[in-house]
């Protein structure tokens, strides 16, 4: 009976100890079989990163490929025109004639936001503005607008200088719609109210009265915007502002036009810059940019408020800049051949190359 009841207490030991070694096996695959499901499923994120990656990359690629036939299809696919626009000029015409032909032409239209509607950067951002400028490949052809006043690339060592364009208007005209906007708006943005809001006193009583906001030192702008970030050009009556301002017209500016002859700038412009301006003198007499930021409601000065006016120095060196705009501007017209109609009457190129040497 000891025999047998051994024997069977053994063989019950031999089938439990073959059943424990099944759970472990059993146990140790399943182990297994997660670590590798785990594996599986982290090689499996492992590979869609990477072809999000991937796709990311060919994705960039393609931008920078497409930016790169776009730039190269365009014939000053690394120009860059800059025109820091002087308030109450007509400038709102003009750049939106830009934004509606950018597309078409292949540039870019880029506006630049100074805080506090500020006119001069310290040299830090004027740094980071011409880096900006001359390394921002993406957005290449560019037209940058905004209200600054000139700034000379050269003092930053670039060889890649902007093209500068600018419109000027009579300095009175400027003064007198600037003293109604600030009062009464414009028609681009009609509910929005200015500074002003309210005041109902008139142009000619403000003269009379002496206040501030008719003060002919308030024309002081735009011999400052086109001389420059220079402290001297700030200086109200400055001469050599008013002589540096002449200087950077000529030296810097591809064309300096006239509020007045708004058509005939936008002519030129198409005629010498054509990847930029391509039918825009039509697009601009066809559609209703050139109405565009009319002030809503204004008063003309009086005769005796207008020779009161030009009595004072600011006025007469305002207006001996813009004298000065308006003969080079009407040199450009003539050599253009511009017509009545605004119409540039292109004769063709008009030189050759001869006697080339080596042949």
């Amino acid at each position: 009976m000891f025999l047998r009841t051994g024997s069977f207490g053994f063989a019950n030991f031999r089938i439990l100890l073959v059943v424990l070694i099944s759970a472990i096996v059993v146990l140790f695959f399943q182990m297994k079989i997660l670590t590798l499901e785990e594996s599986h499923r982290k090689l499996e994120q492992t590979v869609e990163r990477l072809i999000q990656v991937n796709s990311n990359i060919k994705s960039s690629a393609l931008s920078s490929s497409l930016a790169e036939q776009r730039r190269n299809a365009h014939p000053e696919r690394d120009m860059i025109i800059i025109y820091n626009r002087v308030p109450k000029t007509g400038s709102t015409s003009f750049v939106n004639v830009a934004y509606d032909i950018c597309k078409r032409n292949m540039f870019n239209v880029l506006h630049l936001n100074v805080t506090a509607n500020q006119h001069v950067m310290s040299l830090a951002d004027q740094a980071r503005f011409v880096r900006n400028l001359t390394q921002w490949t993406a957005k290449k052809p560019g037209l940058y607008h905004g209200h600054v006043s000139f700034i000379d690339f050269g003092k930053f060592g670039v060889t890649q200088k902007p093209i500068y364009i600018n419109i000027l208007r009579k300095p009175l005209d400027r003064l007198v719609s600037y003293y109604y906007f600030l009062r009464y708006g414009d028609n681009y943005r009609p509910h929005l109210l200015r500074s002003r809001h309210g005041d109902k006193m008139t142009f000619d009583e403000c003269v009379k009265k002496h206040h501030d906001d008719c003060n002919p030192d308030n024309m002081w702008l735009q011999i400052p915007f086109l001389c420059g970030h220079a402290a001297e050009c700030w200086v109200h009556g400055s001469n050599w502002a008013l002589e540096q301002a002449k200087r950077n017209l000529l030296a810097h500016y591809l064309i300096v036009g006239v509020t007045e002859e708004l058509t005939d700038f936008i002519a030129i412009l198409e005629s010498a810059l054509p990847s930029f301006f391509h039918g825009a003198l039509q697009h601009f007499q066809s559609s209703n940019k050139s109405h565009l930021r009319r002030t809503n409601q204004k008063v003309e000065p009086s005769n005796e408020t207008v020779a009161q006016i030009k009595k004072s120095r600011i006025w007469r060196m305002e207006n001996e800049l813009y004298e000065f705009a308006l003969e080079q501007f009407y040199f450009l017209k003539k050599r253009m051949g511009v017509g009545a109609d605004g119409v540039v009457s292109d004769k063709g190129q008009q030189f050759m190359f001869e006697k080339i040497s080596p042949k």
